[in-house]
């Protein structure tokens, strides 16, 4: 079955690629939770909308996605979440925490469909996060999770 993905996902593509999967996988999980529809005829004029907005919004050049890796990878990001005595949080840190606290420490605004987290932050202490800024260029950035 052809879909078009309207978000990325890691092991399939990115947003606007055209691509073909298995009919129970896009009907039971892409398009349920939308990251893709379905291809129609009339679907170019929405894989050409979703290319144009990645492009706006995308890195413009290797350079410029590398020197965004070396300020990210440079110091850690201070993240501040609400925590017990224990130092367990209350619920776990969110990507959209992560981009909000890169973006207050001097870094890029990053997009927080970017940030992969290995496993949930659910503890204060140091964690690390992946950053993908470019197709070629991923930051690793190292979290301070603070009780704050």
């Amino acid at each position: 079955m052809k879909v078009i993905l309207t978000h990325e996902v890691s092991s399939l593509g990115t947003a606007g690629d055209v691509i073909d999967v298995k009919p129970g996988y896009a009907r039971n999980y892409l398009m349920p939770r939308g990251l893709a529809t379905p291809w129609t005829k009339g679907g170019q004029k929405q894989v050409d909308a979703i290319a144009k907005g990645r492009e706006s919004r995308a890195v413009k050049s290797l350079e410029q996605a590398q020197e965004y890796k070396a300020r990210l990878e440079k110091a850690p990001v201070n993240v501040a979440a609400h925590a017990g005595k224990e130092g367990r949080l209350f619920g776990a840190v969110s990507t959209v925490d992560i981009a909000a606290a890169v973006t207050a420490a001097g870094g890029p605004d990053v997009d927080r469909r970017k940030i992969e987290v290995p496993t949930p932050i659910k503890s204060v202490g140091m964690h690390t996060a992946l950053i993908r800024l470019h197709p070629e260029v991923q930051a690793k950035v190292e979290l301070n999770v603070v009780a704050g």
